[in-house]
């Protein structure tokens, strides 16, 4: 058979066989249905809109289009919304605040408290504390599911005067260090919370993986959740992971394996590989900064829709019972900016997985 007679004969073959497509991108058969995705509703932390009011606030939130939305309720980012310490001491308005969410079909799923009680100051510390337990206490009052909050960081020793963020255990006094903030600060603050916490009736405390901090990935989240019980869980805010060249997918699979994510904050981390190249992955820096690795942005600024649509569809395929929360500290696309593109990206990646659209990224 000569080269031409070869290639007629193949393409003849090749025109006559069914098509092979990806598992992903096949339809299913008539007699095996595909297993029904649950949709997660898309919300928002409410920072970005801290100068509108209560009520401007949930009128921007329905025009939106805003399905949910965290509310944080003290440390750093704790917002006017929130009037904690009157909450809590009056039950009657409390609830009244809370139906003003639920009137307008945008819930409450999450309070969040972003602060250090592991410092070593003790004042520092007894404010961070009274402030966790009271959002705990309102949590529980109002039957909302999710703490969102940091490990926290303590110092090195019981002589620091300022958190010292211990990551390798080498030589000996670092890993002495580390050694002991875990037996003495660590493990015995969060057993004491996890205590109170359970007597709020909250069963979720979703620890943020960030640098800084004691839990700042996958593993040390786990091992504290062993430690002291598990109502630690993860909020699994990507950005912090995608810079630690984590894979998004197998980290949702991961922790959801375990039953250990509790909220999912949406927010996108963009590379510049010189210097990357040049300098590695811990070396940040803020919007002018021309020679930083990375910075945070909305999503789909720093991975596309594609990859996002994988992520969606992972903590759909784990059973994930929660919120996807957009948190805007994009830099360029600052305030209700970037929470649209972001809330654009997320809303269309829902619907092509929704609707069994294949995923050609």
């Amino acid at each position: 058979m000569n080269r031409r007679q070869f290639l007629g004969t193949t393409a003849a073959a090749l025109a006559s066989a069914p098509l092979s497509m990806p598992a992903a991108a096949q339809s299913t058969s008539p007699d095996k249905p595909a297993a029904p995705r649950k949709s997660l509703p898309i919300g928002v932390f409410d920072p970005p809109f801290n100068k509108l009011s209560l009520d401007e606030m949930l009128d921007k939130f329905a025009g939106l289009g805003i399905e949910a939305v965290e509310v944080g309720a003290a440390g750093p980012n704790g917002s006017p919304h929130c009037p904690r310490p009157e909450l809590v001491a009056d039950p009657a308005k409390a609830r009244a605040w809370k139906k003003k969410f639920d009137d307008r079909g945008i819930p409450v799923m999450t309070l969040s408290c972003h602060n250090n009680a592991l410092y070593p100051d003790p004042a520092k510390a007894r404010q961070a504390t009274e402030e966790f337990r009271q959002t705990l206490q309102l949590a529980g009052m109002l039957e909302i599911p999710t703490v969102v909050g940091f490990s926290g960081c303590p110092g090195g020793s019981a002589t620091d005067t300022v958190p010292n963020w211990v990551i390798y255990d080498w030589p000996p006094e670092h890993g002495a260090a580390l050694a002991w903030q875990w037996k003495e600060r660590v493990i015995p603050y969060w057993t004491e919370t996890v205590k109170f916490a359970r007597q709020q009736g909250v069963h979720r405390i979703a620890l943020e993986m960030h640098p800084n901090f004691v839990v700042f990935n996958p593993r040390t989240l786990m091992r504290l959740r062993e430690a002291v019980g598990e109502e630690i869980g993860a909020n699994c805010d990507l950005s912090h992971l995608f810079w630690q060249q984590c894979n998004a997918v197998e980290v949702i699979r991961f922790l959801g394996k375990q039953g250990a994510i509790y909220h999912a904050h949406m927010k996108d981390t963009a590379f510049f590989p010189q210097n990357v190249d040049r300098f590695g992955v811990l070396n940040f820096g803020k919007k002018d900064d021309h020679e930083a690795s990375e910075f945070f942005r909305a999503v789909g600024y720093g991975h596309g829709a594609s990859t996002w649509k994988d992520i969606i569809a992972a903590y759909m395929e784990v059973g994930y019972n929660g919120m996807l929360s957009i948190e805007n500290e994009d830099p360029i696309l600052s305030g209700e900016i970037g929470v649209q593109r972001s809330l654009a990206v997320l809303k269309n990646v829902r619907e092509e997985i929704l609707t069994n659209q294949p995923n050609p990224g």
